[in-house]
């Protein structure tokens, strides 16, 4: 029997849990792979998948298998892993989440630069607020920002996202600025509402190491960040939004910051994996190509965390 090909479906389906998530990962139909997981079933005369409409999961025979063929397959990665640092081409579907407006901004300049000099490479990028699982999700993984305490995951940081308060001089010329958060309530406030609660996005400050949260009475309110920057560069409120979004802005002089020495602490944003795949090279390329990105704020460097 073509032991290796039908012993890979078997255990892609058992990791994913899933004969079509096997089949985009193995680049098959999902037909082909149940079709090989079958044949296999019928070679050794076991049941090796409990089978529903929407997902499989082993059998304890299958559980036997699937533990004694873990060194079969990671001998077969390594030497996946020897073969590709040898010819330095990343092949397959590089498959990531990152949110909307950095993955725009920052990811997908990086993961185009490793495309231009890959050209067999595949590139599938979701950009979305809403949380993405990345263990069963199919992906390889996601851009996260903040705190990584999942120790089924890998999180290697590269960025930290500084929330700051901006208006237009137009704006200040007209109201005046805001001394501490306390003043905010005299404001007009622009005020992203979360995609997951469709709730106000509280408003966050830090003082003598104390973590201090507000929320203002939104005179305007919007899901998308970069919409709320507009209203504020025009003038109409003031914002609290990442630094990178408003980098632009705050270059030309259409908004100014407030309120900075009460900013909060800056979060880390982190690419995350799971700590027990194998990581092929389109990944790796991507882990070391954010990690060279010169994202340096010096700023706001005394108050970042350092990179874990």
């Amino acid at each position: 029997m073509s032991s290796v090909r039908l012993l890979l479906a078997f255990a892609e389906s058992a990791k994913q849990g899933s004969f079509a998530r096997a089949a985009r990962e193995l680049g098959l139909s999902p037909s082909a792979v149940a079709k090989s997981v079958q044949r296999l079933e019928e070679e050794l005369g076991l049941r090796l998948f409990h089978r529903t409409t929407r997902r499989v999961g082993l059998t304890p025979e299958g559980e036997a298998l699937f533990e004694r063929c873990r060194r079969i397959l990671d001998d077969l990665a390594e030497l996946e892993l020897h073969a590709a640092h040898a010819s330095r081409a990343a092949t397959g579907t590089l498959r990531i989440d990152a949110p909307l407006t950095y993955g725009r901004l920052v990811v997908l300049p990086a993961i185009a630069k490793i495309a231009l000099g890959h050209p067999e490479l595949r590139v599938d990028v979701r950009l979305s607020d809403r949380f993405a699982d990345v263990i069963g999700g199919g992906l390889d993984a996601v851009i996260r920002i903040g705190e990584i305490a999942d120790s089924r995951l890998v999180a290697r940081t590269f960025d930290v996202q500084r929330l700051g308060v901006y208006g237009a001089p137009a704006y200040f010329a007209r109201k005046g600025r805001p001394k501490s958060p306390g003043e905010l309530e005299a404001h007009e406030c622009a005020v992203f509402r979360m995609p997951t609660t469709g709730r106000p996005r509280t408003w966050q400050f830090e003082a003598r190491g104390k973590p201090i949260e507000l929320h203002p009475e939104p005179k305007y309110m919007a899901d998308d960040g970069e919409g709320l920057l507009r209203m504020a560069a025009a003038g109409l409120a003031l914002v609290q939004a990442p630094d990178y979004m408003a980098r632009a802005e705050l270059a030309s002089g259409q908004l100014e910051e407030v309120l900075a020495p009460v900013a909060p602490r800056p979060l880390p944003i982190s690419i995350v994996y799971p700590s027990n795949r194998h990581v092929p090279l389109r990944l790796r390329l991507l882990v070391d190509a954010l990690a060279a990105l010169d994202l340096s704020r010096p700023a706001h460097r005394s108050r970042a965390r350092p990179p874990r």
